[in-house]
């Protein structure tokens, strides 16, 4: 009874009005068995069209007209198969559900191997000034991409915005992120130190900690970099004298050109458009106990990773692997075997 009440109030006002989540036991591969039934006027003549036994159209008119409460076809052996009243409004329905399942399959096959129109992308708060836009602007020409909307912060605020969404992916260090996170590193980076030009220090190859600790100095301050760029002290006993704190990395540069201390950073600018000013020099730190970092991609797809993702992973690979690594770290030579495979 109650399933004929159901197909009485399909009909009741001439339109499809059937409640899908009530019976939705059949498959939209045999809704599609069922459709194509009525297309073709019998079961024989679908079968043969979809290369599928009668059986299995039969099972799935079975289930539909199980679901659904009543007959959809009427089954004559000399006159094939017609559509019943009820039947006519359950596949006006079930056609309006085959095309949505149609047009969610193209909008998946387009997000899955073609670049959206837009990216957002989360980076570390530094590489925005040091590489990010000559990586974009390649990243953009090799995939066809029209507008990035880049997002800059600390680890903090790139570890939230990849938790709730925000960003696609982002470019940042090894620190900060939560446990088992999706990354994909693509090389280290060693610290090393920053001085004045006029520091005697300056004309070394390589500078030790131990000669560093008495000295003023310049801080990055970000969260999870500062205790990290603070631990490399303990080596010596001491902590140095922090002059001042930055979150700015040409702040950095700046504060130790006017001599306000020097500062410890692991990249050098990458671009023609942030050159070093002559008033600060960078040398490698002797002591390998001055832990790198890792400059990788971390997301939140894992391995299902979609197309753009992919190609931006290979567009940023190419980027680093076209520059040696004093292009972009200062080490001393036996340790510049920097990049990831």
């Amino acid at each position: 009874m109650a399933n004929r009440n159901a197909a009485e109030n399909a009909l009741s006002d001439g339109k499809p009005n059937i409640n899908w989540k009530n019976w939705m036991r059949i498959s939209l591969r045999q809704l599609s068995y069922v459709v194509a039934v009525a297309e073709v006027g019998s079961v024989s003549g679908a079968a043969c069209k979809l290369h599928i036994s009668p059986s299995s159209i039969l099972a799935a008119i079975t289930a539909a007209e199980q679901d659904f409460g009543c007959a959809i076809f009427q089954r004559r052996s000399n006159r094939g198969t017609t559509v019943t009243p009820a039947g006519s409004h359950f596949l006006a329905a079930a056609h309006h559900l085959l095309l949505a399942e149609s047009s969610f399959d193209r909008q998946i096959d387009v997000l899955a191997s073609v670049t959206p129109p837009s990216v957002h992308i989360g980076c570390f708060e530094p590489f925005g000034a040091l590489f990010m836009p000559a990586l974009l602007k390649r990243f953009i020409d090799e995939s066809g991409l029209s507008n990035v909307v880049l997002m800059e912060g600390d680890q903090d605020q790139i570890r939230t915005w990849l938790a709730a969404g925000h960003v696609d992916f982002a470019v940042t260090y090894d620190a900060g992120l939560e446990p088992g996170a999706p990354i994909t590193p693509i090389c280290n980076v060693p610290a090393h130190v920053v001085l004045p030009a006029s520091d005697p220090l300056a004309d070394r190859d390589a500078v030790s900690i131990f000669d560093l600790v008495d000295k003023p100095f310049v801080l990055l301050d970000h969260p999870h970099n500062s205790p990290r760029i603070m631990s490399r002290f303990e080596i010596t006993g001491a902590q140095p004298h922090v002059a001042l704190r930055t979150r700015s990395y040409e702040t950095v540069r700046a504060a130790v050109g006017e001599g306000l201390g020097f500062s410890f950073l692991n990249m050098r600018p990458l671009t023609c458009t942030t050159p070093d000013s002559p008033r600060i020099v960078r040398r490698p730190l002797i002591e390998e106990t001055a832990a790198h970092s890792v400059l990788l991609v971390a997301d939140i797809y894992g391995e299902a990773k979609p197309a753009f993702l992919r190609q931006f992973i290979t567009t940023l690979r190419s980027f680093f692997r076209n520059i040696p690594p004093p292009g972009f770290a200062v080490t001393l030579p036996e340790r510049e075997h920097l990049l990831w495979p």
